[in-house]
């Protein structure tokens, strides 16, 4: 069915994109894959495409968009060549928009040219050893003395950790009655004494994606680096999972095309038992099932799109459709390899690579089980 959220805009920045991922990454992905991590170099080069600062304001050296349509084809070609860009989505849909809303004057000003560029790459750390995704529940303390808020703890699983130049870190400054109360956001930096960073995470999927363990040994953070208001970080966190759910969705829609895409292909050339793979009726019945998930898929994805450029997407409904995009990936992968036989467990084959890349997306940005209860909520259960 035809898609009508995009207009020419959107389709010529898709054509630039697709260029850039043909001539940019494709070449050089296995060296990457190998090597467990996305070379610091190619976020500049993003950079120069526009990508990184379109929803920054104009007199910061961004275009000023507040769309996130541009990020979603992004996402789609991306997928479309089976490639990760390591914490490339993570500081794009999770932590710039942090930024975006609750930074100074004077924030702005040191941080959006480089945020925009690729010279400055961010991430955020919020979980911790011993808390996963209970964030009321996290001990890292930040003290605050001499104008200075002094940081002790640990993080782990943090995207983007090993590349990241500013490490949005989200500290306990005080105590309240609810556990909620008393976190807030501190951007620490590269260089600063006592922030030392772990083992580059070994993971079985998402193989370029540097996923750090973070430690934070009386870091002295100057109170200018300060995000926002002190003790509302919680409410900071929750305001922004729609679109950090919305983006998971977008990624995960687009991997199942992609692990469609490639299986359509490999059946129609793979022989077995004198006649092609595709010429079977279990392999016909078994793909246009993952074509018709994949198209009410398609239309989920979209609707929330709109929803949310247009400021319209609840907590519930981002739930929702990280839901279902998320558990119909694992579907449409695994059905995939199952038809690719044996060369599908091999890492030189895309589709390979997006089951062991498709399993962490029931977790990550909230479990399946966590997102059930917020939608049970939204229904008065």
């Amino acid at each position: 069915m035809e898609r009508t959220i995009f207009q020419d805009t959107h389709e010529t920045f898709r054509r630039t994109a697709r260029d850039f991922m043909t001539r940019e990454v494709v070449p050089h992905y296995a060296d990457w894959d190998a090597a467990g991590l996305v070379p610091r170099d190619i976020f500049r080069r993003i950079g120069e495409l526009g990508i990184l600062g379109m929803q920054i304001p104009a007199e910061y050296g961004g275009a000023g968009s507040d769309s996130f349509l541009y990020a979603a084809v992004w996402a789609e070609e991306t997928a479309r060549a089976y490639v990760n860009l390591g914490g490339f989505s993570a500081h794009l849909h999770i932590v710039l928009p942090y930024f975006l809303a609750y930074s100074s004057v004077e924030q702005r000003r040191r941080w959006f040219p480089g945020l925009g560029s690729g010279a400055l790459m961010a991430s955020i750390a919020m979980t911790e050893p011993g808390t996963g995704s209970d964030l009321a529940g996290m001990t890292t303390m930040a003290e605050k003395r001499d104008g200075h808020y002094v940081i002790n703890g640990a993080k782990t699983f943090i995207t983007g950790g090993i590349n990241a130049d500013l490490v949005l870190v989200v500290a306990r400054t005080g105590k309240g009655a609810n556990r909620r109360d008393g976190l807030s956001l501190l951007v620490v930096e590269r260089d600063m004494p006592g922030f030392t960073r772990g083992r580059n995470l070994e993971k079985i999927g998402l193989r370029t994606q540097d996923t750090a363990e973070l430690f934070f040994q009386d870091v002295r953070v100057p109170e200018e680096n300060l995000l926002g208001e002190e003790g509302d970080a919680f409410s900071y966190m929750t305001s922004n999972l729609p679109q950090e759910r919305l983006g998971i969705a977008v990624a995960s829609q687009a991997a199942a095309e992609a692990a469609l895409a490639t299986t359509v292909g490999y059946v129609q050339d793979r022989k077995a038992f004198g006649t092609t793979v595709s010429s079977f009726q279990n392999t016909k019945f078994e793909l246009a099932a993952c074509a018709a998930e994949i198209e009410a898929g398609r239309f989920l994805v979209d609707r929330a799109l709109v929803a949310h450029d247009a400021g319209e997407l609840s907590a519930a409904d981002a739930a929702k459709v990280k839901i279902f995009t998320t558990e119909l990936q694992g579907r449409v992968v695994d059905r995939c390899l199952q038809l690719h036989g044996g060369y599908g467990y091999m890492r030189e084959y895309a589709i390979g690579r997006l089951y062991a890349d498709a399993r962490i997306s029931r977790i990550l940005g909230g479990s399946t089980e966590v997102l059930k209860t917020i939608v049970a909520k939204s229904m008065g259960l």
